[in-house]
């Protein structure tokens, strides 16, 4: 990597969590439970981003707006974002009646909302510095929230940063990047001549215009000359090897029934390549690994306990038998 890309950054389009839990995006392992946990529910589908019914409005005019003071009510919060546009509706998210600390806040347009985020970052409501982000739940693939181990951002104390977002971007790479690894696992590599500064924001998401749409839905369903043309190649070399194969079978015997041997043998070998490649298997050998350990310490636990109780029910005999004997030498 050339001098002067050490103090350039990136952000991330589509969310991944082993590439969250790197400071350059490069991270082909997890390397603590919350990503493991984060890396099961993404692969299992068991995260739908869509499927909270306390979601509302579009998320292309909705803002994040988090590190709130828990004493900022609905009301101070919505006088001090209608400050960047007419606020539309407003969701102060709470547990039990007491503030979580973040909330998510819909214009009136999509102009206003733009605005907001450029100008509310980092502005100071309730005497706390707040940050501002898009509505990342709804807008960017693969997301999976703090709670089952993903999100972004994160204290250094707790020790589960997650970069890509707009407080903590990707540090541009300084170690070769291992794109086949990366593009095995479906992470985004880092954009290499494409970096940016930490001055620059990153824009968020735009909504796709009718007429993109119309021209790709165009683009996917026109077929050309070409495609016409490279059909009836594709379905005449088939034909030659249709033919091909049947002239070998017949000079060659049981060559075809090898050849189908030793491919079903290299798609075995693969898959189980694969397998050993697999996070589910990872994850699944460390859950083992844990189980075993705390089935272990149960059985400690379990035969000190009796080796206790037979030490007392000892002690507990002798006790008697000398009470026993004294109580017959007074007598």
């Amino acid at each position: 990597m050339s001098g002067s890309n050490v103090n350039k950054v990136f952000y991330a389009d589509n969310y991944h969590p082993i590439q969250a839990g790197s400071i350059d995006g490069t991270d082909i392992l997890p390397h603590d439970n919350a990503v493991y946990r984060a890396l099961l529910c993404s692969s299992a589908g068991l995260y739908d981003p869509h499927g909270d019914p306390k979601v509302f409005g579009d998320p292309y005019c909705t803002l994040f707006v988090g590190r709130l003071s828990h004493l900022t009510t609905e009301d101070t919060l919505r006088r001090a974002m209608s400050k960047y546009g007419q606020v539309k509706d407003l969701r102060l998210v709470r547990h039990i009646g007491s503030s979580r600390g973040y909330a998510f806040v819909e214009y009136e347009t999509e102009k206003e909302m733009r605005r907001a985020y450029k100008d509310a970052h980092h502005s100071m409501i309730d005497d706390c510095e707040i940050i501002v982000d898009y509505n990342r739940q709804r807008l960017m693939s693969g997301w999976i929230p703090r709670r089952l181990g993903g999100g972004l951002g994160g204290k250094k104390e707790s020790g589960q940063l997650r970069f890509g977002g707009r407080e903590r971007p990707f540090r541009a790479p300084l170690r070769p990047i291992p794109y086949d690894d990366l593009k095995r696992l479906g992470i985004t590599p880092p954009p290499e001549g494409r970096y940016m500064s930490r001055f620059q924001i990153p824009s968020p998401p735009r909504r796709e215009t009718d007429s993109e749409r119309r021209e790709e839905g165009s683009n996917k369903n026109e077929p050309t000359e070409k495609d016409g043309h490279n059909h009836r190649n594709s379905s005449i070399d088939e034909d030659d090897w249709s033919h091909t194969r049947g002239s070998n079978d017949y000079r060659g015997g049981h060559s075809h029934k090898g050849n189908n041997e030793k491919m079903k043998h290299e798609s075995r070998r693969t898959s189980k390549d694969r397998d050993d490649y697999s996070p589910h298997k990872r994850f699944s050998e460390k859950e083992d690994y844990y189980q075993r350990r705390s089935a272990e310490k149960e059985d400690l636990y379990r035969r000190s306990s009796s080796d206790k109780d037979r030490s007392r029910r000892r002690d507990s005999e002798d006790r008697d038998d000398h009470s026993r004997k004294h109580h017959k030498s007074h007598r």
